[in-house]
């Protein structure tokens, strides 16, 4: 800080102790008694400007400087005054700090109203951060110092929110059609945003070196609506939806039946399979059965078991007894003469195997009797 005796300003120079001072003034208040040859120190990413009855008489860079009619020729006028060459100077000088200072916030006060081409009229919130730097201290300070008194961040960062939501809304509105599209276009949004307001930063002699938008949020009941849409957008058909949850519901039922008799869960659980391949089929995925011959699967462990079996060589599970036809594997009721899928003989089947053991008929390629586990 520049110390001031009784009559004379002789050292002029500022610390930015805070770290969020864009401008600072020697004097704070009115006008002060600079002395001829009195030393001005401007520092690295410091700017200092003279001022003389409200006017920008002398511009210093960084480095030390003497003050004399070489840097100040209005002091060659005051020189010639009763006073002498120690005539002081009624003026003042501005600090001008030229670096870049980071995370100043923007956001939306209230909710902005923006038409949203599949939602509707819906009001959007949005905020993030910006990065801003002096580059034309003299117009900064004629400008913005000068008329509104702003000399610190927390200052110029109202002023200059309400400037970026304004450009903000009106890009947003030219620029997205839906906020169903947002998450993916921050980055454009934000880089369109910097060069929308490079001219209002610039008229102000400062530079937006960066904009970041955070988040943009709908109400509360317009996100919920763009969750359920999401959810819909999973299952497109709504009728597989359906199948797909009767036959989950199904298969909780058959391993709740514990495997106690021929009950509802056993029965449902053999239909889990044709359920699950009808199901997969619809949606374009081709199902192994349709490519293999058909056989049976235990509805408790999913292992391949053969046609005829009343349990299940692996784990025990009684099954319900069908009869099989041999071209198709349709399951036929015990009397049928004829499948009706295909339309082949119930009479027609290959020679079974017969268990050496208890005589039970196993399929040809059997190794394990289904009926009493005697091997071959």
């Amino acid at each position: 800080m520049g110390s001031n005796n009784s009559i004379f300003l002789e050292i002029l120079e500022w610390f930015d102790e805070s770290g969020q001072e864009l401008v600072h003034r020697l004097p704070e208040k009115g006008s002060g008694e600079i002395k001829y040859g009195a030393q001005l120190t401007i520092r690295e990413s410091q700017a200092g400007v003279f001022f003389y009855k409200g006017k920008a008489v002398g511009a210093f860079g960084p480095g030390r400087h003497t003050l004399k009619t070489a840097n100040i020729p209005l002091l060659t006028k005051v020189a010639s005054l009763p006073w002498g060459m120690s005539s002081p100077l009624r003026a003042e000088i501005y600090f001008v700090n030229l670096k870049i200072f980071t995370n100043l916030k923007w956001g939306t006060r209230d909710p902005v109203a923006f038409k949203d081409s599949e939602l509707g009229l819906i009001r959007l919130r949005a905020f993030g951060l910006f990065n801003l730097q002096v580059v034309q201290p003299v117009l900064f300070i004629n400008r913005l110092v000068g008329t509104q008194g702003m000399y610190t961040t927390a200052e110029i960062e109202e002023y200059l929110n309400r400037v970026i939501v304004s450009r903000f809304n009106d890009y947003m509105g030219e620029t997205i059609d839906s906020i169903l599209n947002l998450p993916a276009k921050y980055d454009e949004l934000s880089a369109g945003l910097v060069n929308r307001l490079q001219e209002d930063f610039s008229h102000f002699g400062i530079s937006l070196t960066h904009i970041y938008i955070n988040a943009i949020t709908p109400p509360p009941e317009v996100q919920q609506a763009i969750d359920d849409r999401s959810r819909l957008g999973v299952f497109k058909d709504m009728d597989k939806l359906m199948q797909l949850k009767a036959a989950m519901a199904m298969e909780k039922a058959s391993e709740s039946d514990g495997g106690a008799g021929l009950g509802m869960g056993t029965g449902l659980g053999l239909m889990m399979p044709a359920m699950f391949a009808q199901y997969f089929a619809g949606a374009g995925i081709s199902s192994q059965s349709a490519e293999t011959p058909p056989t049976l699967s235990c509805p408790e462990c999913q292992q391949g078991i053969p046609k005829d079996s009343k349990f299940c060589p692996q784990c025990g599970h009684q099954l319900l007894v069908f009869n099989q036809c041999t071209n198709c594997g349709k399951n036929l009721t015990p009397n049928a003469k004829f499948c009706s899928r295909c339309g082949q003989s119930a009479g027609e089947k290959p020679q079974p195997k017969l268990c050496p053991k208890c005589g039970s008929e196993n399929l040809p390629d059997s190794r394990f009797c289904a009926n009493c586990g005697e091997k071959y």
